[in-house]
């Protein structure tokens, strides 16, 4: 896999620019980077993830492809030359159906169980990965295909309601998909930790963002539920061993209830423990935000649960306001020794 330079790149180095004016201004760099969602749909549809009737979903890359895993390790690379503090890794780990491609359609009704099903990806390096769990992964392959043309075929939602359960899928394949799904969550966590040795040999850190908040809350502000923590497993992601393979964690709060969000980052700590460092990331805007004495309750409330860093999401989507809303914010709760800080 080779980058696809922009003529805009070639022209400035915007992050070596932002670096630089930071470092100025005596403030840090925090580069969010993408890894595993492709910009350019179809461009290596050999890296792309299969699911069980070898349709591709080109909006994304398998974390099982030893050509993903170089790739992930050279954007690793490439970024830590720079000089940011942290890496915060976006889409390091599995996606679903609804982030297979970039318009997903289906004109019937998907139950919850059926549309997780046609999200697993069950190409060649998923299958070995499997295998050499000791799980036959030819037989899961074939039970999925069969539970997904049934559900198909009757075109109805007559699976379970609710968010699949380790329980639930254990009933399929006599067990054997539960093992197919742990064979998954290895597959992360061994790919976050190359990432992190990468970035930590040039001095950076790797901060791992969990997409399971924005699956939770992106739409509405207001998710419903269990926290987003009791579905990290279905995107691969075993949030205990992804943290300690890494060098911080960072939780996706788009939430508007402030009660909420507390939910959501305790369920996150009590799963990573004290000695990972805690980021979240809020939306200072509508849907979660109607007025800044909202996000200053936020706010608050992130600071006095030991979250190590507060994020934005994000510059270019809001209205130029916002950011007075997030001064007003930070300087209500700072505490008064950092008053006049950055």
């Amino acid at each position: 896999m080779q980058p696809a330079v922009s003529d805009l790149a070639r022209e400035r180095d915007v992050l070596g620019e932002t670096c630089r004016a930071a470092e100025a201004r005596d403030l840090a760099v925090h580069a969010w980077t993408v890894f595993l969602h492709a910009d350019r749909p179809g461009e290596y549809p050999s890296c792309a993830p299969q699911n069980a009737f070898g349709d591709l979903s080109g909006g994304e890359l398998c974390p099982a492809n030893p050509d993903v895993r170089a790739y992930v390790r050279a954007l690793a690379a490439d970024v830590s030359r720079y000089e940011v503090k942290t890496i915060l890794a976006e889409s390091l780990h599995y996606h679903g159906l609804e982030h297979g491609y970039h318009h997903e359609r289906y004109l019937i009704s998907l139950d919850p169980l059926t549309r997780f099903l046609l999200g697993l990806c069950f190409c060649t390096h998923c299958r070995a990965a499997a295998h050499d769990h000791g799980v036959d992964a030819a037989r899961v392959h074939a039970v999925v295909r069969g539970e997904l043309d049934r559900a198909l075929a009757e075109g109805g939602a007559s699976g379970p309601a609710g968010v699949p359960t380790r329980a639930t899928l254990a009933g399929i394949a006599d067990g054997e998909l539960v093992g197919y799904l742990d064979a998954r969550t290895d597959t992360v966590s061994s790919l976050v930790a190359e990432a992190a040795e990468v970035v930590e040999a040039r001095g950076r850190r790797l901060v791992f963002l969990d997409h399971a908040g924005a699956i939770k809350g992106y739409a509405t502000g207001r998710p419903t539920g269990g926290p987003a923590a009791e579905i990290s497993w279905l995107l691969g992601i075993e949030i205990a061993e992804v943290a300690r393979s890494c060098h911080g964690f960072e939780v996706i709060g788009y939430v508007a209830d402030p009660s909420r969000l507390a939910l959501e980052i305790e369920a996150y700590r009590a799963m990573i423990g004290a000695a990972t460092p805690l980021a979240v990331c809020l939306r200072p805007s509508p849907p979660d935000c109607e007025n800044s004495a909202n996000l200053a309750e936020k706010v608050s409330l992130v600071r006095s649960l030991g979250v190590e860093r507060a994020d934005f999401y994000h510059y270019g989507f809001l209205r130029l306001g916002t950011l007075d809303w997030i001064r007003t914010a930070l300087d209500a709760y700072r505490d008064p020794g950092d008053r006049g800080a950055g």
